[in-house]
């Protein structure tokens, strides 16, 4: 996909949360103050800092779409990873948040016996509006295959999930009058949501260190070269995600008669067959070595051969 088609998706995303959070947000708060509820309070914090992703999404769509530099030869997309990782952080405040002030109520009181009807509304408002947020932004990640518009997403799927903890918890305290299920259904969503927080941690982070677990990228990029007439014993291989494309360097060794040109034609034919089967390649270099050359030991320090994907 082309980063300027890619940086449009990303902003109409952002648009469509930041517009949506907004008004959820006064919403939220308005009947905060109406209703006199904290927990309604903070939902509407809640999306007042989903407004603020929304408008670092929209800067993330800006930044991306810029070309390569003389300071990023690789381009900016990488300015989108560190904002998804950013995310992780603001995700796992809002779930830690949630579990502090239900073991607070859990321990030290304050479980009202009282279910306001105004939460209630909130906590449904909340559910349909995110509810339409979360189809908006899965529908742009589909289209963008951005980290930024996916974890959004996820953050829509934790607020979804959270409102109806509240629900969940309003209903059966009601019923079995039993308030102190609330905070307990609400520290168990926020557990869940500091989880999803981690996972996507994990996941920026390993793209930031070039790592990657996807063994299966390994075994296309060998077979794809090992397809090609001439090529043998495929080697030092590196495959790194720089945002959603993906990074490749490959040894291969070819007969050490052929011409300089023969040689390049041979690479050309090589990268064809790598981006036919690994999609959204950003770049690939390939290093020729004569056939039989030991050359290829000096490189098993740091790249991958055929019986070393894992």
């Amino acid at each position: 996909m082309e980063d300027d088609c890619k940086s449009r998706y990303i902003k109409r995303a952002g648009l469509m949360a930041l517009a949506g959070n907004a008004v959820l947000a006064v919403v939220k708060i308005l009947l905060a103050k109406m209703s006199g509820s904290l927990a309604v309070m903070g939902d509407g914090i809640d999306s007042s800092t989903d407004v603020l992703i929304a408008i670092l999404t929209l800067v993330i769509g800006s930044v991306i779409s810029q070309p390569s530099d003389k300071e990023h030869p690789w381009g900016h997309g990488r300015a989108e990873t560190t904002a998804t990782l950013a995310l992780s952080f603001i995700i796992f405040f809002a779930g830690a948040q949630l579990v502090l002030q239900s073991v607070k109520k859990l321990l030290f009181g304050g479980v009202s016996n009282e279910e306001s009807l105004l939460a209630v509304l909130a906590a449904l408002i909340s559910i349909v509006g995110k509810g339409g947020l979360l189809l908006t932004q899965c529908h742009y990640a589909r289209k963008s295959n951005s980290d930024i518009v996916k974890a959004n997403a996820q953050n829509m799927r934790n607020d979804i999930i959270m409102s109806a903890g509240v629900l969940v918890g309003l209903s059966f305290s009601k019923l079995l009058h039993c308030p102190v299920l609330d905070p307990a259904v609400a520290f168990l969503v926020g557990l869940w949501i500091i989880k999803n927080a981690a996972v996507l941690f994990w996941d920026m982070n390993m793209e930031l260190m070039d790592g990657n677990t996807d063994s299966s990228l390994y075994t296309r990029l060998f077979d794809a070269a090992s397809r090609v007439e001439g090529v043998s014993n495929p080697h030092g291989a590196r495959i790194r995600k720089i945002a959603s494309r993906w990074d490749i360097d490959l040894h291969i060794e070819a007969s050490p008669t052929i011409t300089l040109f023969d040689a390049h034609e041979l690479s050309e034919k090589v990268e064809e067959a790598i981006r036919t089967a690994i999609s959204d390649v950003y770049s690939i270099t390939i290093h020729i070595e004569p056939e039989g050359s030991d050359s290829h030991q000096r490189t098993e320090e740091y790249g991958l051969s055929p019986d070393r994907k894992c």
